[in-house]
């Protein structure tokens, strides 16, 4: 669930099929730089209901996913 949130927004935001993202895609390899990043999770959070307070480097869209989920619980 947060990992196929997180594609939709990438791809919205790079103009990309949402297909092209793997969990192993990383940030920088997309063109999504810490500001972007920070843009991003605002809107996650909008869509999943749930504050993400990012207190950890990640440098892909799985490790994102997995951070989201573990504070998830």
């Amino acid at each position: 669930m947060v990992f196929n949130a997180i594609a939709e927004l990438i791809a919205d935001r790079n103009d990309c099929d949402v297909s092209t993202i793997t969990p192993e895609s990383r940030f920088e390899d997309l063109g999504i730089d810490s500001l972007d990043t920070v843009e991003m999770l605002m809107d996650l959070e909008d869509k999943i209901g749930f504050e993400v307070e990012l207190d950890q480097k990640v440098e892909t869209v799985g490790e994102l996913a997995a951070f989201i989920e573990s504070k998830m619980g």
